[in-house]
């Protein structure tokens, strides 16, 4: 029987090893079994973990599995892996092909230390059903009333579809509130393997960049929020250049994981036509 492969363990858009959101990430599973890359992500019980299955024509192939179940993509644990392979090879270009195509991941070195920026597939934009979104504000107790008129909700697609909804004062997000039991039996119903975006716009970030918090809704085993969100962060992205809310080429940040204790920054770049660009650092958790 071959050796269980080595787990390692970076948090992703942080450079403190108590922010970001955490990551498992094995470089090499290519001898490990569905069941037995589910067992490794239920027990490591972080948000997700990358397994590296294969590589072939420098692509390799990349899967991610939540505590319950795989998930299509992970952009936090896309960026760990990233800069664990860059630790062990050299920053540059890497490819990794993922559930739901090939993605871009430029990882550099700027004296700091490690940065990862992929770039996401297309992204699309579609309207709630109305029941859906009455469904969905009422499981958070927010009411229309409460959201910000300049971004109406939305789903959005980067990978993976994120329902997007922004609220216009600062005190109904932070207050807001959920079952997990409920909302994860609603996600499920709805087909939304990741997380629900919930947003308050802040000031402009410097150089005229737009800010937002995000509170990321993922209720997985003791999980109910994510500390940070790289596919929602590329599906918003996509949301705002779809609105017409930016112009593109822009730039946008977003500050979440406050309200869990793990502060994050993920930094994103919104081209006039294409995938979105999610950047940020990585490190290792000793």
């Amino acid at each position: 029987m071959s050796a269980e492969p080595r787990v390692l363990r970076y948090t992703a858009f942080a450079d403190d090893p108590d922010g970001g959101n955490p990551a498992g990430v094995v470089l090499d599973a290519s001898e490990l079994t569905d069941d037995a890359m589910q067992r490794i992500a239920t027990e490591l019980d972080y948000a997700e973990t990358a397994f590296v299955t294969g590589e072939a024509d420098g692509v390799r192939t990349v899967r991610y599995f939540s505590p319950i179940a795989e998930v299509p993509f992970c952009g936090h644990a896309t960026v760990a892996t990233a800069v664990a392979i860059a630790e062990r090879t050299r920053p540059g270009t890497l490819r990794f092909a993922t559930p739901v195509g090939e993605i871009v991941i430029e990882t550099s070195d700027d004296g700091i230390g490690l940065r990862a920026a992929f770039t996401s597939i297309d992204t699309e934009l579609a309207h709630f059903p109305e029941f859906v979104l009455d469904a969905l504000l009422e499981l958070i107790g927010v009411d229309r009333s409460q959201l910000d008129e300049r971004y109406p909700p939305r789903l959005a697609f980067a990978g993976a579809w994120h329902p997007v909804i922004v609220i216009a004062e600062s005190h109904v997000f932070d207050g807001f509130g959920f079952d997990p039991g409920a909302m994860r039996a609603f996600m499920d119903a709805q087909g939304w393997p990741l997380t629900v975006a919930i947003l308050h716009r802040l000031s402009d970030a410097a150089h005229g960049a737009l800010r937002f918090e995000a509170r990321n809704i993922f209720p997985v085993g003791r999980i109910t929020e994510d500390p940070a969100t790289g596919s929602a962060a590329a599906a918003v992205g996509g949301y705002l250049r779809g609105l017409g809310a930016v112009h593109p080429p822009a730039r946008m940040v977003i500050e979440q994981g406050r309200h869990v204790g793990r502060p994050s920054r993920l930094d994103v770049d919104i081209p006039e036509r294409g995938g979105i660009v999610v950047s940020g650092r990585a490190v290792p958790i000793r």
